[in-house]
């Protein structure tokens, strides 16, 4: 007997679902089984299965409504045994005669009702979709059906999830959102079992991925030996994982790795873990439900600012008149629908400065999500920003991903280091921000986005564009507002900047202030690593200090070397005659170019202080260059 055309991917599996319905003695004219349960066994059944039903219908299914919504398609839930637990959606597509097939009780293991999703993926044991004709009983070639089982975190199977549809829904789309689910139900049953006596571990290799169904998830107890784990934190720590020790599998100290946990409902934040082996991911800890509210004895007058938390304005300038105007020009425009465009040197605080934006504006509420274009392999750019489907490209994870764009929808999206982007992401994210709608790789569904858009370039990006490295069109759709912060060096601010930083990163019981002779060192230096320099200068220096007040010979050696050089630097500058120079003199002077290669060479080819000089943009003091032959 020869079954219908089915699909490549679930060949072999539904031929072999074909051989065991004839050997249970079915034909394809057999009838469907129905089950007719009395109130006392449905009750009993539901009563058996009360976690998983209230597990799926309370805490996942809001999320995938759009499933339900305009469209005739029907979510079902069945326990081990293939036997309807429970569904929701839209009845019309089932055939007259055929609702019996629905109704709580019913079978729909291969036996009874042939090969069908819920059946066929208790036999196989992985997910799988059943086209029409792909169904066993012709009774039931009416419907297309996608199921994915659910699975305890002994890998035993609790329950399966179903999509039955007309087959108007997108047949892969579908699949993949029925495994999406289940994984749901899955984390969230893990979630309710162990979440009162242990601490969950959620992994992924991406910060902004957290809070993706697809992350790892590890309970650990008090003691730090892993009771439990989910399929996805296999892959990321290896197997084997059950009854280990965390520290173990993590190059980090038990008692480290639980003071990063936090309590109650709120977003805990993301930290750094290495892997023993060598790999990087990325996490947060949540602490066992009877230990969120326990008080915690204060031991420090410390600030209670995590330094992982979002900084607002007021913890980023002190007065520095540049940032001030850049705060205040960003603060004006981040409610409207006009990109930023943020100019400046490597390490100036270009996303620390985003996410204050992001925290003083009317998408708070909603994610900011920072990309660092530079630091993403080039052939995985467009899969990373616009997302993927299933099997898009070889190396894809088999359920796809919607990308980082889709994750800051109705939020803030920050692309730092735009001026690395490959052309073609270019070009596909020019159509993003044109039409306002998402295709990931290898579908053809566009998904809306609603974002604002705030960019970042440490480079000339109006030379890259002349040099057709970076294109027009998208360079202007991106700088409406252009902004540029000044490096440290530059800050009129940088004494209470460092002051600030001190109390961020020192450890209760450190001094709380830093001596006036540390600070007029920090104050003097040249800083060519800007404000990510200071931070590792200060933890270095705090580390090394330990519980003394912070002296000079705390301070790292290249800090104190640059110092030095400066110094014999401006030694030299002063001891030879100096033209003087009116500010803003370019418009009145005979020769107004020389005077602005003589200023570009005073200030020892600083664009910023070129600039500053003269009141012109960083723009304008390139092209002027430019036609000077020096850039």
């Amino acid at each position: 007997m020869k079954q219908q055309t089915t699909s490549d991917e679930f060949a072999e599996v539904i031929a072999a679902s074909w051989a065991r319905c004839q050997a249970f003695g079915l034909t394809h004219a057999s009838r469907p089984e129905y089950t007719h349960l009395d109130r006392p066994h449905r009750v009993l059944l539901r009563e058996q299965h009360q976690v998983l039903l209230e597990t799926t219908e309370c805490e996942v299914l809001p999320y995938y409504e759009n499933i339900l919504a305009n469209s005739r398609s029907l979510i079902m839930l069945s326990d081990a045994r293939g036997c309807i637990l429970n569904h929701w959606g839209d009845r019309r597509f089932i055939e007259p005669g055929r609702e019996g097939l629905f109704q709580d009780g019913t079978s729909w293991q291969e036996q009874v009702n042939g090969t069908n999703a819920i059946g066929t993926a208790i036999a196989c044991g992985q997910a799988i979709q059943v086209q029409r004709n792909e169904h066993f009983l012709t009774a039931n070639r009416f419907m297309v059906g996608c199921a994915a089982p659910i699975l305890d975190v002994e890998q035993n199977l609790v329950g399966v999830l179903n999509v039955s549809s007309d087959a108007y829904l997108p047949q892969a789309h579908t699949l993949g959102m029925v495994k999406l689910m289940s994984i749901s139900v899955e984390n969230r049953l893990m979630a309710r079992t162990y979440g009162a006596d242990c601490y969950l571990l959620t992994l992924n290799t991406n910060p902004d991925n957290l809070d993706s169904q697809w992350s790892g998830m590890v309970a650990i107890d008090p003691g730090g030996e892993v009771v439990a784990a989910n399929r996805r934190a296999g892959q990321l720590l290896g197997t084997g994982l059950l009854h280990n020790p965390i520290t173990e599998l993590l190059d980090t100290g038990l008692d480290t790795l639980l003071g990063q946990a936090e309590g109650g409902h709120g977003k805990t934040a993301a930290f750094q873990l290495i892997t023993r082996t060598r790999r990087r991911l990325f996490g947060c800890l949540k602490k066992p439900a009877q230990m969120a509210h326990t008080p915690v004895a204060k031991t420090d007058t410390a600030p209670s600012v995590r330094v992982d938390q979002p900084l607002s304005f007021a913890d980023i300038e002190f007065g520095d008149l540049q940032v001030r105007r850049c705060i205040s020009q960003a603060s004006r425009v981040a409610n409207k629908d006009i990109p930023i465009l943020i100019h400046g040197e490597t390490g100036v605080g270009k996303e620390v400065f985003v996410k204050a934006l992001h925290q003083a504006s009317e998408r708070s509420a909603h994610p900011v999500v920072a990309v660092n274009c530079a630091a993403i392999p080039s052939e995985l750019v467009e899969s990373e920003l616009f997302g993927y489907e299933k099997g898009a490209f070889t190396g894809a994870s088999i359920q796809g991903a919607s990308g980082l764009i889709r994750k800051a929808h109705q939020g803030m999206l920050f692309l730092d280091e735009i001026g690395e982007m490959p052309a073609h992401a270019q070009a596909r994210l020019l159509r993003v921000l044109q039409e306002r709608e998402v295709t990931p790789l290898g579908s053809t569904q566009a998904y809306p986005v609603d974002i604002r858009l705030v960019s970042a370039t440490n480079q000339p990006l109006r030379d890259k564009v002349e040099n057709g490295e970076f294109r027009r069109d998208l360079y202007y759709r991106i700088s409406g507002l252009n902004i540029e912060l000044p490096p440290l060096r530059e800050r009129s601010d940088r004494r209470a900047l460092v002051r600030k930083v001190h109390s961020l990163y020192r450890e209760p019981g450190q001094p709380a202030e830093l001596q006036e002779a540390i600070l007029d060192i920090f104050e003097q230096h040249p800083w060519p690593g800007n404000i990510r320099q200071l931070i590792n200068v200060m933890q270095v220096a705090l580390a090394i200090a330990d519980r003394d007040v912070v002296e000079t010979w705390h301070l790292p050696d290249d800090f104190m070397r640059d110092l030095t050089a400066l110094n014999h630097d401006k030694a030299r500058h002063d001891s030879a005659p100096q033209p003087a120079f009116s500010p803003r003199s370019f418009g009145t002077s005979p020769n107004p170019l020389e005077t602005l290669l003589e200023v570009y060479n005073q200030h020892q080819g600083n664009i910023s202080r070129t600039a500053r000089h003269f009141g012109f943009s960083r723009n304008t003091v390139y092209k002027r260059l430019r036609e000077l032959g020096v850039r």
